[in-house]
């Protein structure tokens, strides 16, 4: 009896020893790196396969195909990007798959003038395509949903790092950019905004300007400043990026008279007041330069000789024009035109 009870004892420790090896590549083995799966509607195990095999590993990706055979997962419903973590299991990876769990991804965005550009992104990022997105940013009706036009709903798009599933719609995109939007403009903010006689989105669009005019962050408050003064003044802002954006050119290097004439409502030349929305979508930091802008009574400036991207500021037009010569001279001296 004994020794039949050792027989039956090893049989079954062969047994789990076989089943422990067989199981072990599924259970503990994990992936050699991290990659992000990106799974649309109707896909089949196959497809999953092919899309694991080329942002993680072939012989992981085989073994998550195994898993999802074994789970019976109806993965032809699922959709959205799974994250596989170095380390992760093929078990783990499968049942993510299986479950529909999500990975989030960050979306960085600054640095961005126009709404085609952002569409563009967008597109680049998520599931959606960027016409798609730029139709919806485009939509009168839809803007109106939150207080914004095509030319101010740009002001909802605040430059920072956000996080979204891969298969958010641009209908609901917009609704979270809302949110942070209004998260941002607390009523602090927004006593500051109407203590300067602007509303927030005027504000953004002042920032706008202030931002394409100078690349140093400690100056920016001064920019704004300056162009404040002008708008409470009632004189025209005659701010050049406002022109490179009614052109559509910002290659431009040096603004000429005739640029100044082009009919456009954002040409501040032109056009009395600020334009109908922002230039570009200012980072959140400047908006605060704008609304906590350090008193002062320049209300001219012009960029330094020696292109170091500082400006230097005056009060009277004649000390402005010497500037203006100096640095139309540096200007030549380079070749630019």
């Amino acid at each position: 009896m004994k020794k039949k009870k050792w027989i039956v004892i090893g049989i079954v420790a062969a047994a789990v020893a076989i089943l422990v090896a067989c199981a072990a590549p599924y259970m503990m083995m994990g992936a050699p790196a991290e990659g992000l799966v990106k799974v649309r509607k109707g896909s089949s195990v196959e497809q999953i396969t092919d899309s694991i095999k080329a942002n993680v590993d072939a012989k992981f990706a085989d073994r998550v195909a195994t898993m999802l055979r074994l789970m019976n997962a109806n993965v032809e419903n699922r959709e959205g990007a799974f994250r596989i973590t170095e380390g992760m299991s093929p078990f783990t990876a499968a049942r993510r798959i299986k479950n529909g769990v999500q990975s989030g991804i960050r979306f960085t965005f600054n640095n961005v003038r126009t709404l085609d550009e952002w569409a563009a992104r967008w597109g680049e990022t998520f599931m959606g395509d960027s016409d798609e997105m730029l139709k919806v940013l485009t939509d009168s009706a839809m803007c109106a949903q939150y207080g914004k036009t095509p030319q101010t709903i740009a002001c909802l798009l605040m430059p920072d790092t956000y996080e979204f599933y891969w298969n958010i719609t641009p209908e609901k995109m917009l609704a979270r950019m809302n949110d942070y939007y209004n998260d941002f403009w607390t009523a602090e903010r927004k006593a500051k905004a109407e203590k300067l006689g602007l509303t927030p989105d005027e504000v953004a669009t002042v920032a706008s300007i202030v931002e394409e005019e100078t690349v140093k962050a400690d100056e920016r408050g001064k920019v704004a400043r300056l162009y404040l003064n002008r708008y409470q003044q009632g004189m025209r802002l005659q701010a050049d990026p406002t022109v490179k954006f009614a052109l559509n050119d910002f290659t431009i290097k040096r603004i000429t008279v005739p640029m100044t004439q082009v009919s456009s409502p954002y040409n501040t030349y032109r056009v009395n007041g600020l334009p109908p929305g922002p230039i570009r979508m200012p980072e959140k930091s400047t908006i605060d330069a704008v609304l906590d802008a350090p008193q002062h009574d320049f209300i001219y400036m012009c960029a330094r000789p020696d292109f170091s991207g500082y400006h230097d500021f005056t009060r009277d037009y004649a000390s402005h024009l010497e500037n203006a010569h100096r640095y139309q001279a540096a200007l030549n001296s380079r070749g630019i035109k």
